[in-house]
């Protein structure tokens, strides 16, 4: 991967090049860590220099994914949390998506199989045409695995099939290869020999045509089912082959190396070659010393004890599997205090943004009522109006004002004046103002209701409902012969309106009503004849 040089210090990167860099990082598996981190940060800045949000989370989103590699798991899922909430927010489906992915993989690290299957499942749902197809099929693969490593085997063929298909019909090689290698190491995994191997043999078809060959990995699990189904030939062969493969791609990955020398070791102990096998185990075991690859010298003394067994040398035999037996323990004791470490920061993270989004959420309700607040309106409504504009989804803007309620602080008392604003602010509440509609306190005794999901002439019918609900509530028990009623004033969002313009028509609409005897719903005057039709008709 060519490194970069952040703008101002050297060449410029422009937002395509970002771009590119991010897409190529984020469709490979297998890379320098380091210099990915490194390409992050430079992007991240580059980014925020630049103005492009996007791109700025998705560098971050890959810096945290290396930080996750690294083994640094709660410092990861800070990150990606903090990621994941932009994307929602944003609505990037892209970036939401992404972030899924790499939560999934984090929880997978921690052995937490359900919570990645989950993020999985969010990830795939969150993919769209933003995400290169060669990313979304490596989702579908993950998404299958996630289902295999829960037991769904049914579910994860569908998603594996669904991984080919998509791969053969867009002409990518790599991913089709990497779906049929995984579905076969699933089926391998879960005992199904017979089917991991006929999906085996699709995969060494698939090779043939495309002229790639099969890499370590797709060879190693050849030698496995090859060996389990008693063809210790071919499972010699495919052991020698992923050897082979393995140096020639110039792997990094010791614990890789480690694996293949278990399996030919496994395959050499079938055939009844004891001398190379336990050969082949002593290069594990110096692997694992220069590595400390415990997870691997737990292996090795287990087939070392296999192999010792095999030869009759029950005395070694016995006193290898107590030496596994041990180790097997105190990696177990050692996976389990990682987990539940990675666990408690992980809830710590949850914890802190639980806290976080309460205070935010707090910040922006009034204190009296619960009600939002205007600092809520001027973050939510440009963004519902700005939304209108590009899709044209309805919006309706009400303002609702407490009649002559200066009467109730001053007759009365204003903790009554306050009961009352509580009381009509808990039936305004209750008041279906669609998906993603909101009611808010402007202030004093006034009220904004944006309904979304209808046209204004069923909005209007709603809050007429709403007003005759006010004016019939039994308020004498708390006011008296004071009477409690409201006005409002209703418009209709329009292409291309600001929050000061819609809140301005609605404004002249809420006069009307207070100027025509108050306890009353008018519309404002550019709604339409047809649309006014339709509410007296409601009315009647």
């Amino acid at each position: 991967m060519a490194m970069m040089t952040r703008s101002g210090t050297g060449v410029p990167l422009d937002p395509a090049r970002m771009a590119q860099i991010l897409d190529e990082y984020e469709d490979l598996a297998d890379f320098d860590v380091a210099e990915a981190q490194s390409a992050a940060l430079v992007i991240e800045q580059a980014a925020q220099e630049a103005g492009e949000d996007e791109l700025r989370w998705r560098a971050r989103l890959l810096r945290a994914d290396m930080v996750e590699r690294r083994g640094e798991l709660a410092s990861a899922a800070k990150t990606i949390v903090e990621v994941l909430e932009w994307a929602q927010v944003s609505g990037c489906t892209r970036v939401r998506s992404r972030a899924h992915r790499v939560l999934a993989r984090l929880y997978r690290a921690m052995g937490d199989p359900a919570a990645n299957l989950e993020h999985m499942i969010q990830c795939v749902d969150a993919l769209d045409a933003t995400t290169p197809v060669s990313g979304r099929i490596a989702c579908l693969i993950k998404l299958a695995d996630a289902y295999a490593e829960t037991g769904s085997m049914p579910a994860a063929r569908d998603r594996y099939e669904q991984a080919v298909l998509t791969a053969t019909q867009h002409g990518n090689a790599r991913r089709q290869m990497m779906a049929l290698n995984n579905y076969a190491y699933a089926e391998y995994d879960r005992g199904n020999l017979p089917m991991a191997r006929r999906v085996l043999e699709r995969l060494r078809a698939a090779g043939e045509e495309h002229g790639r060959p099969l890499d370590f990995s797709a060879l190693d699990t050849i030698a496995r089912v090859e060996a389990l189904l008693g063809d210790l030939d071919a499972a010699e062969r495919a052991a020698h082959a992923a050897l082979r493969a393995y140096r020639e791609e110039n792997a990094r990955e010791a614990d890789a190396e480690a694996d293949l020398l278990l399996t030919l070791a496994f395959v050499q102990r079938l055939r009844g070659e004891l001398d190379d096998a336990q050969q082949t185990i002593a290069r594990v075991h110096a692997l694992c010393g220069r590595h400390q690859l415990r997870f691997n010298e737990v292996q090795a003394l287990l087939e070392q004890a296999e192999i010792e067994a095999a030869a009759g040398d029950f005395a070694h035999a016995y006193a290898t599997m107590h030496r596994f037996h041990t180790a097997e323990k105190r990696l177990q004791s050692a996976q389990r205090d990682a987990q539940a470490r990675n666990r408690q920061a992980l809830f710590e993270v949850h914890e802190a943004r639980r806290q976080a989004e309460w205070f935010r959420d707090q910040a922006r309700r009034d204190p009296l009522t619960g009600l939002h607040n205007r600092r809520f309106i001027d973050e939510r409504l440009p963004a519902l109006l700005e939304k209108a504009t590009a899709d044209g989804s309805p919006v309706t803007v009400a303002l609702a004002d407490l009649d002559h309620f200066k009467r109730v602080n001053d007759t009365l008392s204003h903790e009554t004046g306050d009961q009352v604003l509580t009381a009509v602010a808990a039936m305004l509440g209750r008041t279906d103002v669609g998906p993603s509609g909101f009611v808010a306190r402007l202030g004093g005794e006034e009220f904004l209701l944006v309904v979304t999901g209808v046209d204004v002439a069923g909005a209007a019918l709603l809050l007429e409902d709403l007003r005759q609900a006010v004016a019939g509530h039994p308020w004498r028990p708390l006011t008296g012969e004071l009477p409690v009623t409201v006005s409002i004033g209703v418009t209709a969002a329009a292409a291309g309106d600001t929050q000061g313009a819609v809140l301005a028509r609605a404004d002249e609409a809420l006069y009307e009503a207070k100027n025509g005897g108050r306890d009353r719903l008018c519309l404002d005057p550019g709604v339409t004849i047809a649309e006014r039709r339709r509410f007296r008709d409601g009315l009647r």
